[in-house]
């Protein structure tokens, strides 16, 4: 067993610095109001380091202080990679030697969200961090959707592709929306096709907790940091077997 407090200006002072936005115009009693949130989340004592207003009737608010909390790491729960990580030449081999096809992918954005920053960076051939997208393997036929794709689009465009793996991103979270696009789509693709048909479901965003695949309805999910070799790998992982 494993006990931690946060670290700030010594080892073990419990000291985190948090930030908030208050719906109220900057003035003294504003800052009031911000000390006193952060004392009833548990900082003792707090102190206000920044204030500035954020538009009309609003202020953004950092706050640096004390908590009392520990934290157990033997009780943390997190998604370890249960697959081996595989360069693009192994991975193109493996779908080629195993699949005999190529592997299809079809990804959007679904609902309002229009970022599609995430999924291109997944799908595009540019990718992200000096990794190359999923455009660039051979063995992959990728059809990127873009954004603001209805649920109707891109089960009717997977039906179509006859795709392998649907890949989801969804950035914009405003009243969970992330969550419910995510099981309007899981449960779309179980009322549009039989459990043997249908393609392996895959989101990802900043704010999706990966802990939560099974409650959403999807095979999985993947967060912040992923590159496009870690998707592949998975792919390959779920959908063809072991790369010996």
């Amino acid at each position: 067993m494993t006990i931690v407090r946060p670290y700030g200006d010594t080892t073990g002072d419990g000291m985190v610095q948090v930030s908030f936005t208050l719906p109220l115009v900057h003035d003294k009693r504003a800052e009031g109001a911000a000390v006193q949130l952060a004392n009833k989340m548990g900082l003792d004592p707090a102190m206000l380091v920044h204030a500035k207003p954020m538009g009309e009737g609003f202020t953004f608010f950092v706050v640096y202080g004390r908590v009392n909390h520990l934290v157990d790491t033997d009780e943390v729960q997190v998604v370890e990679r249960d697959f081996p990580l595989l360069s693009a030449k192994e991975i193109n081999a493996v779908i080629k030697r195993k699949l005999r096809r190529r592997l299809t992918v079809v990804g959007a954005c679904i609902g309002t969200d229009a970022h599609t920053v995430g999924i291109d960076a997944i799908l595009n051939l540019k990718g992200i961090a000096g990794e190359k997208g999923l455009e660039s393997y051979r063995e992959l036929a990728v059809t990127n959707m873009g954004a603001q794709v209805s649920v109707p689009e891109l089960v009717e465009t997977a039906r179509a592709q006859k795709a392998d793996a649907v890949l989801v991103s969804q950035v914009v979270t405003q009243r969970d929306a992330h969550l419910l696009n995510t099981r309007a789509m899981s449960a779309a693709f179980r009322e549009a096709m039989p459990a043997g048909r249908r393609p392996l479901l895959i989101v990802g965003g900043p704010r999706f907790d990966e802990l939560m695949a099974a409650d959403l309805g999807v095979d999985r999910i993947f967060s912040r940091g992923t590159t496009p070799r870690e998707v592949a790998s998975y792919l390959v992982h779920a959908l063809v077997g072991s790369p010996s």
